[in-house]
């Protein structure tokens, strides 16, 4: 990945976390804030209904109030305590209750036995227990019906004195409104919100007895498990109920209990407030996220794109001539399009690499003329060995000539074979110089490298076996061909020096290991042997021309193998440690990717 391919993705990620964590945050604060006015509009809504509960309790009360002071319900208690029949008044319940615009009402003995019932007229003689609650405040009570249903209603007793009877009541009236549709109806609900009554019936959740001011509200079931928590447990009960698949039509709904004198939960009061509101702007602001995000991409590419002009497109052309530069390439200038930082670096590269050329040249010529002292050194004292023999002879043949004829004759015989073995040695080291000095090109061929190998095998095997401390040939060579561009007489050349050299690194004798084997791309040889082995600094300068760790080496063995395997683009390399002998490895690339 390029750096403007990095930096379009980091200002693209970072507008896009951004963006979104602004988005989040602001619609965490967005629902919170609807939370809270959510919460606020129930407590105001509990509040208004706690009112409406007791306006209908405050007219539950004055209804009762009227009533028993009323001349009609006077009389009837006065006739009733004088043994009047109370059969005759089976239906005065119900017409007092229309009077009265009460739901329920009911006339009771003061042995608790109902007179008249306007819900149950049938309920003639029954025991009506509420009657213990003569006086005090209104109570939730469950109103049994005939057709075997029951209701929720607000209930109240009072009771009816005889004059000059004393406080033993004369009669007992129950009366009650109920709690339905009509009382959900009277109650002031604010807009977006909704407020139904689960009459608790049963242990049983049934969604029939969910009743809102427009009859049941639909999808009732979905509140049950708020109602189930409200009514089991007798506290209040908040949650967000879902009332479809769209979060807009959800609700944040809160079940309060509603409980009888005894403490249990007689109904429970549902308030929903729509949460469309709050998913609307939540959703809007995910809008405006997703348009900021796309116009911050886009900003972020516009901007990857000056920086690529800028800051990029520079730093590659610095990175590609900094390639350049490692592969040799001294002299190579970038131009310098801007004169910021990156200017700035653009010339101090331009001002290395001259420097670094300039040294290149110093560093060429200080090498050249110390490689001519060099050799300039070594074929002194090559030649200096028999320069002595030569100067001795001639000196000898001098002073013979005052000797007889034959002791002249045996001087002169001797005088000259001496010349003639120290001249050849003379041409020998001058054609090991001259050798070294003009390396032939590689005529290259493509050949099969196990053949060459085979041909050293050939040449060296038997000076390997007949040495007085035998060297012992292992070898372990690839069975598919291992075919190079090479030239065959040089790498020859190449592999015989190794094996010289390994020989005479085991005079005691010892096991020489070569191998050849195919890669990926190249072709490895190891030469190894278990000789006394080179020490780390050995190994660094092994391939320096004139080096040498025998004792009559000239140093150019090496460099002539390194030479070669450069020629052919390889690699020469060696691996040793003291005592542990040495592994010299070949790397020549295959003929197929010299192609490529």
């Amino acid at each position: 990945m390029s750096l403007r391919q990095k930096l379009l993705l980091m200002v693209s990620l970072t507008v896009a976390v951004t963006v979104a964590a602004v988005a989040w945050t602001v619609s965490l604060r967005v629902r919170k804030v609807f939370e809270r006015l959510d919460q606020e509009q129930t407590q105001v809504f509990v509040g208004q209904f706690q009112r409406e509960f007791q306006h209908h309790t405050g007219d539950v009360a004055a209804a009762l109030d009227q009533m028993v002071v009323s001349e009609r319900l006077t009389r009837l208690a006065f006739d009733l305590a004088h043994g009047g029949d109370s059969a005759q008044y089976l239906n005065e319940a119900k017409s007092l209750a229309q009077e009265y615009r009460l739901n329920y009402l009911e006339i009771v003995a003061p042995d608790g036995s109902i007179i008249s019932s306007a819900q149950w007229p049938a309920r003639f003689g029954y025991k009506e227990p509420a009657v213990v609650s003569a006086g005090r405040a209104l109570f939730l009570k469950r109103e049994d019906l005939p057709d075997g249903s029951s209701e929720t209603g607000l209930f109240a007793v009072r009771s009816i004195h005889e004059p000059d009877a004393g406080t033993v009541p004369a009669l007992y009236v129950v009366g009650g409104a109920r709690l339905d549709q009509e009382f959900l109806a009277d109650l002031p609900v604010p807009a977006g919100s909704q407020v139904s009554l689960y009459r608790n019936s049963g242990s049983a959740f049934d969604s029939h007895s969910l009743i809102g001011t427009r009859g049941e509200p639909p999808e009732a079931i979905k509140y049950q498990p708020l109602i189930d928590v409200a009514r089991n447990s007798g506290n209040d009960a908040s949650g967000v109920v879902y009332l479809s698949t769209r979060r807009e039509e959800s609700v944040n709904a809160t079940a309060i209990p509603l409980r009888a004198e005894d403490g249990s939960v007689m109904a429970v009061l549902v308030v929903a407030n729509s949460r469309r509101g709050m998913v609307e702007v939540q959703q809007h602001i995910r809008a405006i996220a997703y348009g900021v995000a796309g116009i911050g991409i886009l900003f972020a590419i516009a901007a990857s794109l000056w920086i690529a002009s800028r800051v990029s497109r520079p730093i590659e052309q610095l990175a590609r001539a900094a390639g350049e530069v490692a592969a040799g390439r001294w002299e190579t200038q970038v131009d310098v399009a801007v004169h910021d930082e990156v200017g700035v670096l653009a010339e101090s590269f331009n001002r290395m690499t001259a420097q670094l050329a300039e040294h290149r040249d110093r560093l060429v010529q200080s090498e050249r003329v110390a490689a001519w002292r060099e050799l300039a050194r070594r074929l002194a004292h090559e030649l200096k060995n028999p320069l002595f023999p030569l100067q001795i002879t001639v000196e000898n043949m001098v002073r013979a000539r005052q000797l007889s004829a034959s002791d002249f004759e045996e001087v002169f015989v001797e005088s000259t074979a001496t010349l003639q073995a120290e001249i050849a040695n003379l041409k020998t080291i001058i054609g090991r110089f001259s050798d070294f000095s003009k390396m032939p090109k590689p005529q290259e061929e493509i050949l099969d490298l196990r053949e060459v190998i085979r041909g050293v095998f050939a040449l060296y095997g038997p000076a390997l076996k007949d040495r007085a401390n035998p060297i012992t040939l292992k070898t372990e060579i690839a069975s598919v061909p291992l075919m190079v561009s090479a030239d065959p007489d040089l790498l020859h050349r190449a592999l015989s020096n190794l094996v010289l050299n390994a020989m005479d690194a085991m005079p005691d004798g010892g096991a020489l290991q070569v191998s050849a084997q195919m890669g990926e791309s190249m072709v490895r040889i190891r030469v190894a042997d278990t000789g006394k082995g080179l020490t780390a600094e050995e190994s660094k300068r092994l391939f320096t021309p004139y080096y040498t760790t025998k004792e009559l080496g000239t140093g150019l063995g090496l460099a002539i193998v390194q030479s070669v395997i450069a020629d052919h683009r390889g690699t020469i390399s060696v691996e040793s440690a003291s005592g542990q002998g040495a592994v010299f490895i070949i790397d020549l690339p295959l003929a197929a990717e010299v192609k490529r």
